[in-house]
């Protein structure tokens, strides 16, 4: 899977289509990704002696498919790629711009 934890993707099938978002979790063996705020689902709590019961509102998987990427330059929608540098690494491209991608995920690290 070319996606990666906090990259801004755009929907682009289903309910949600066109709506944008942050991966927040990938779920790489189903091949499905969930977005915040995306694809949002209702989930019932069962009342317990301690607490009431409640309805919590909470993003669902999406199939990583009807997910794109949004290039951070042209902040169009874009197809990853890669490419080796020189020294050997390897790194994610944008296919419309033909830019390196630097993931949140590891900036932050």
């Amino acid at each position: 899977m070319k996606l990666k934890l906090n990259d801004n993707v755009v929907v682009i099938a289903g309910k949600d289509k066109g709506k944008k978002g942050s991966i927040i979790r990938i779920l790489r063996k189903q091949n499905r990704v969930v977005v915040d705020k995306i694809n949002m689902i209702t989930k019932h709590i069962k009342k317990t002696a301690q607490k009431p019961g409640e309805r919590v509102h909470l993003p669902a998987p999406l199939h990583a498919s009807n997910v794109m990427l949004i290039d951070p330059s042209t902040k169009k929608r874009s197809r990853i790629g890669y490419r080796r540098l020189e020294n050997g690494k390897k790194v994610r491209i944008s296919k419309k711009s033909n830019q390196t991608l630097i993931s949140t995920a590891a900036k932050s690290k």
